[in-house]
């Protein structure tokens, strides 16, 4: 099973412990633990001196990218809590259920074509891309795995997308009350996606096929695969 986490962006050199200073360089590499992926932010100088020669080399390296530390924006207060395509992405995350991974797959292209995610790189697990996105404003590192969906798929995961942005995650009874109704011959009405204005369940309706817009390669110096030095 392919684990699913979000990797906060730490605010310290890992290994000295001082503090990024705003606009820092610093690198992110990734590794493959005994229990699921592990993320190290270091500094310019621990780069140099530790990893720039053998990093793709060691245990469980699985990428690497630069980036610049950003002081994280305070968050604003929002009166009215909605569901939106990245806290139902989180959601998805943190339940680690391997029936969301389609909806999951296309929230993050989603938040992608809104330059809220960023692919770094990409790696291949148990015969699967997986996808490692960051968020731009708080570095926060989402891997998804792609779930190789056909048109038929394809259609039917826009559906359930759209479902659960407007209703959110059902609880257990309510899925049981589902699959009851779908062996029942119950169908749910489609939704309509023809606002003007551009929403959520609109850009989930945009998807075509899952060839049609794969996600498009980071623009920073990423490590795809280990390679040999």
């Amino acid at each position: 099973m392919i684990d699913w986490n979000i990797q906060s962006r730490s605010h310290t050199c890992q290994v000295t412990e001082k503090h990024f200073e705003e606009d820092e360089p610093y690198h992110t590499l990734l590794f493959r633990g005994k229990e699921g992926y592990n993320r190290l932010d270091i500094c310019e100088d621990v780069w140099q001196e530790q990893y720039s020669d053998g990093a793709t080399d060691r245990k469980g390296f699985i990428s690497h990218w630069r980036g610049v530390y950003k002081a994280p924006p305070a968050k604003e207060p929002d009166p009215i809590e909605r569901e939106n395509a990245e806290s139902l992405l989180r959601k998805i995350v943190e339940l680690n259920d391997p029936k969301y991974c389609d909806c999951s797959y296309i929230l993050a292209v989603m938040l992608e074509r809104k330059r809220i995610l960023k692919v770094q790189s990409e790696f291949e697990e148990e015969g699967r891309r997986v996808f490692v996105y960051e968020r731009a404003k708080t570095g926060e590192v989402f891997t998804i795995a792609d779930p190789q969906l056909d048109l038929d798929d394809m259609e039917k995961t826009q559906h359930d997308v759209a479902l659960l942005l407007q209703h959110g995650l059902n609880t257990p009874a309510e899925n049981e009350a589902a699959d009851a109704e779908a062996e029942g011959g119950g169908e749910t009405a489609p939704m309509d996606f023809s606002n003007n204005k551009e929403t959520d369940e609109d850009s989930a309706a945009d998807i075509d096929s899952p060839d049609s817009e794969t996600p498009a390669e980071s623009e920073t110096d990423a490590v795809e695969e280990p390679a040999a030095t």
